[in-house]
């Protein structure tokens, strides 16, 4: 029967990519290592991990073993944790899975008045790049609770937080400014709107490739009509609404994550590109992850009368 010991050797080789790294650390040795991950291969009935000359690669086997191993690790870790906070050794631990967009733009505003009600109970986050990858990490038990678009189908429990808009920034001295800009505007307080059609002939600030925000600006704009040309990409959602500010090109980003006194020129879209939040667990929620919703929805009410497209 595989160990946690085991399944751990196991995800750290995988994640390092090597049992050199893996052994270090460990702080085992690499014959050690070796030796309990060959003990986990007769346990599994085969091979899980195929040595090449440059590095590791999983087998159809360990492939199919990593995620229920993570999942284990994860169980074990949060059971661990409950059992000492029951003994009074330390304080509880919620974890929490996410969107850079919205560890960003809805968490600062949820995570400070969680400190103010529950002090002692910190917060762990996990932050992905993809609704997908959230949902897959969520479902190996990577954390408690985690919050983003509803995955398409979903076992466990769902709570709708909100409708998330998405704003079009461009220069404050772009040429639309003249015949947009309405004074004491603020991103959502009688913004005016664009079409994307009207910025078919733009370089646009895009999203690395694999990035949920790029999927979402190509379906945007295929539906105006157009493909995006790229003027520059970029892995931070934060970046996107300062290079274009700075000039490089429209940047499509969620309003939420524009700072106060941002000094871009920002544009509704008309229609609407919006998509509804939701935080969500593998089972019923447990009191914490409970709790945090509930603060949720007193620190981000969404956009209301906003239906998303």
């Amino acid at each position: 029967m595989a160990t946690l010991r085991q399944l751990e050797y196991l995800v750290t080789v995988v994640d390092q990519g090597s049992f050199t790294r893996a052994a270090e650390l460990l702080h085992v040795t690499q014959p050690a290592l070796s030796h309990q991950i060959r003990a986990l291969e007769r346990s599994a009935g085969g091979p899980l991990l195929e040595r090449l000359p440059k590095n590791l690669r999983l087998t159809p086997s360990g492939r199919a073993m990593l995620p229920h191993a993570r999942a284990a690790l994860a169980d074990a870790e949060r059971a661990r944790c409950a059992a000492r906070q029951a003994a009074g050794l330390e304080t509880g631990e919620l974890q929490i899975a996410t969107l850079y967009s919205v560890s960003l733009g809805i968490l600062p505003a949820a995570l400070k008045a969680w400190r103010r009600q529950y002090a002692d109970v910190g917060i762990r986050l996990f932050e992905h790049r993809h609704a997908d990858e959230l949902a897959d990490a969520m479902a190996t038990g990577e954390a408690d609770l985690a919050i983003g678009p509803s995955p398409a189908t979903w076992p466990g429990s769902v709570h709708r937080l909100g409708i998330e808009e998405f704003v079009v920034v461009l220069a404050s001295d772009d040429a639309l400014a003249p015949t947009r800009r309405r004074a004491g505007a603020t991103p959502l307080d009688r913004a005016p709107t664009i079409s994307l059609d009207e910025l078919t002939d733009r370089a646009w600030v895009h999203y690395t490739p694999g990035h949920g925000l790029a999927d979402l600006l190509d379906q945007a704009c295929a539906q105006a009509g157009f493909q995006p040309r790229i003027a520059v990409r970029t892995e931070q959602t934060a970046a996107a609404p300062a290079l274009a500010a700075a000039g490089l090109g429209p940047a499509l980003v969620p309003a939420n994550v524009l700072p106060p006194g941002f000094d871009g020129l920002v544009l509704r879209t008309d229609p609407p590109i919006c998509r509804t939040l939701t935080a969500y667990t593998r089972g019923t929620a447990d009191p914490l992850a409970a709790a945090f919703v509930d603060v949720l929805h007193t620190t981000w009410p969404g956009i209301p009368g906003t239906k998303p497209v």
